[in-house]
């Protein structure tokens, strides 16, 4: 965080502007929205810009601007920053290119940023390479081209890296009020982070909408979540990553690393922040945070007079955290009274056309939907053409969900199943009076699971402080699977007994002291099923003898108790992600890791109660919950195996790079779990 605040950069009552066509543009864009505060522009040849005076240089200026928009070359800008952050200006954009993210075209990009941030010193900057800002609650614009964007007294704010996409995000037409618009270039100095934990303080903010090609602050993720969530204002990620090609044009485009996916996912849920994947749900989910926020359940009601939006609808769940409620029993007799006999009732809800046309009707037939106690009530409603039709009937439609919620205190949405089919008035009235003005099914249904996925993080303790420790340098080791078990033993993680031998015959006469049935495995051998280095349920010494001769070794060998049949089988495994740091995966194991496909993140440190909920949500978890009249697995006993696991990677955070145990054997219920294999890779202790 930037030692000055930011209010000044992002609120400013004096702007400077320095440049040519794109110090212009900017005057010019603050003039259309009514700025009320003074510009002045900078520029050694020039005596007027647009009507006012134009100054030499920064020293001829009245006062030390609020903000600054530098709309010069790479190099002048990075002296210009320099004698504004002498002056004691608030903050500037930075639009010219060339530095960091452009490393690959230009040798001198990262010396050249390096440079940038010590010319700064505290003084707070966007960029380098990006618009700036658009301030629609004062009028104040940072911004050097057109924009969709208009004064509003209060809404949502959008920050992104990408300037085309904040460009692209202003000109729609989906009724969604845009409080803020701010990009953010490279983030040399200033992230998303700390712009959106400056913009929540402001009263007229509701929600906010990150755009995010990489995260490169994990702090500052967890400051913006907390702020976020002491603020009671939720903030929603488009993140994108997920293909290796994004994964390529956001190290190319921003200098920042994209980081894994996945691991990305499961930090946001964490913190309570959502995720959507795509523009027109990042979108339409920032409508419903606007009007109502989190929600506090998962569930919907739909009703429409089509039984085929009514399909649609309900297919549209399918996959997703939400859920269409049964219809409550008090319900039915009001909704019969009012739509009649035919109408067979439901959620969601084909209510027909014969109460078309009927505000009375039409109110109270929403009114008995809305009283079902769902979390959101929707009204599937497309609007005609405005140039070939008559939309009368549609907006009374409209003004009845209105009355209908105003009327019950429900939440609800408009619904048109194609974007083009909710007019922007219609849309701007409907959010204005409190009724989320939706456009997309697929979009809308995403919305309410972001929005109940935020509202069930807030609604328990807020979590944990992230564990966010870099590793150490050096050379990576790998230990042996029986030093890895040695360690992990001593952290409390139940392992078979084991012996190690030297030779085949002193392997036999190891197996001889553990008793038989045992499993002999290789030493030094990284993938020992491939390469024929396990042998399973050896029954006596002769057996161990000759497979130990027959085995590949590199260092001995290791001879376990074989372990009984276990219910199911886990992998639990911990990597380094380049951006979060350590988290821990787990999934069904054995041969089962790449058939089912079947993981989840966890987010370090993690609870007992963490662990517990992430087993749960494995399909896995099915056996070990005794499926179809199979014995339960030792689920408990699982869960302490997993922490046991979590708290050696906390406490060896530094030096661990990776951590697999896999199989986790999990066995009938009383009898605990054996991690039956194991591998440690980490970074050498400096002599």
């Amino acid at each position: 965080m930037t030692s000055r605040p930011l209010d000044r950069l992002l609120r400013p009552q004096t702007i400077a502007v320095f440049g040519g066509r794109e110090a212009r543009r900017v005057i010019e864009q603050c003039d259309r929205m009514g700025f009320s505060g003074k510009i002045w522009p900078v520029h050694p040849k020039l005596d007027e810009v647009l009507g006012r005076r134009c100054y030499r240089s920064l020293s001829d200026l009245p006062s030390a601007p609020d903000a600054a928009f530098v709309g010069v070359n790479r190099t002048l800008t990075v002296e210009i920053v320099r004698s504004l952050s002498r002056a004691g200006a608030g903050g500037a954009v930075c639009y010219a290119s060339g530095f960091s993210e452009a490393t690959a075209e230009l040798a001198d990009g990262a010396e050249l940023q390096q440079a940038l941030l010590e010319a700064a010193g505290d003084m707070p900057i966007l960029g380098p390479n990006c618009y700036g800002l658009i301030n629609g609650l004062d009028g104040a614009l940072l911004w050097p081209d057109q924009h969709g964007m208009k004064r509003i007294e209060c809404g949502v704010a959008i920050l992104t890296q990408s300037s085309n996409i904040a460009l692209n995000l202003t000109m729609q037409t989906r009724g969604l009020p845009i409080a803020y618009v701010v990009t953010a270039g490279n983030q040399a100095q200033t992230s998303l982070a700390d712009v959106a934990c400056a913009l929540i303080n402001d009263q007229r903010i509701t929600a906010v909408g990150l755009h995010v090609e990489g995260f490169g602050d994990l702090s500052g993720l967890e400051r913006l979540a907390a702020i976020a969530r002491r603020s009671k204002k939720p903030v929603v990620v488009l993140k994108v990553g997920r293909s290796e090609q994004a994964k390529h044009a956001a190290v190319s485009h921003t200098a920042s690393l994209a980081g894994s996916d996945a691991v990305a996912d499961a930090v946001l849920a964490r913190l309570g922040i959502g995720r959507v994947q795509s523009l027109p749900a990042f979108l339409e989910t920032l409508k419903l945070l606007h009007v109502a926020g989190p929600l506090p359940s998962h569930s919907i009601s739909s009703m429409s007079c089509s039984g085929g939006e009514a399909s649609l609808m309900a297919d549209a769940a399918v996959g997703r955290n939400v859920e269409f409620p049964a219809l409550e029993p008090q319900q039915l007799p009001r909704l019969r009274r009012v739509l009649g006999e035919m109408v067979a009732l439901s959620n969601p809800l084909d209510y027909h056309t014969f109460v078309w046309g009927d505000f009375e009707r039409q109110t109270e037939a929403f009114t008995a939907m809305f009283e079902g106690g769902c979390a959101l009530n929707l009204v599937v409603l497309d609007f005609p053409r405005g140039d070939r039709c008559d939309a009368a009937e549609w907006a009374m439609t409209a003004d009845a969900v209105i009355a209908a919620a105003t009327a019950t205190g429900a939440l609800a949405g408009l619904l048109a199943t194609l974007p083009e089919n909710m007019p922007e008035p219609i849309a701007e009235r409907l959010m204005a009076n409190g009724i989320v003005a939706f456009s997309g099914i697929d979009e809308a249904i995403i919305a309410a699971e972001v929005a109940a996925g935020i509202g069930k993080v807030w609604d328990r303790p807020p979590p944990l402080p992230l564990l966010d420790v870099p590793s150490m340098d050096g050379e990576i080791e790998t230990l042996t699977e029986a030093d890895a078990k040695t360690e992990l033993a001593a952290c409390g993680l139940p392992v078979p007994r084991g012996l190690q031998a030297f030779s085949p015959s002193e392997a036999a006469e190891q197996a001889e002291r553990l008793g038989f049935p045992v499993v002999l495995k290789g030493l030094g051998i990284a993938h020992k099923t491939e390469a024929g280095a396990v042998a399973l349920n050896l029954r006596d010494s002769e057996a161990v003898l000759n497979a130990a001769a027959k085995m590949p070794s590199n260092g001995g060998y290791l001879i376990e108790k074989m372990v009984d049949p276990p219910v199911a089988e886990l992998i639990v495994g911990a990597s380094r992600d380049p951006v979060f740091g350590l988290s821990l995966t787990l999934g069904a194991g054995g041969i089962f890791v790449e058939l089912l496909e079947d993981s989840v993140i966890l987010p370090l440190p993690a609870t007992k109660a963490d662990i517990r909920a992430a087993i749960s949500r494995l399909k896995i978890a099915k056996l070990i919950s005794g499926y179809r009249g199979q014995p339960k697995g030792d689920l408990e006993a699982a869960v302490d195996a997993v922490a046991y696991t979590a708290e050696y990677v906390v406490k060896n955070a530094v030096r661990l790079e990776e951590l697999d145990l896999n199989p986790l054997m999990v066995l009938p219920e009383g009898r605990g779990v054996a991690a039956v294999d194991a591998l440690i890779r980490r970074r050498r202790q400096p002599n």
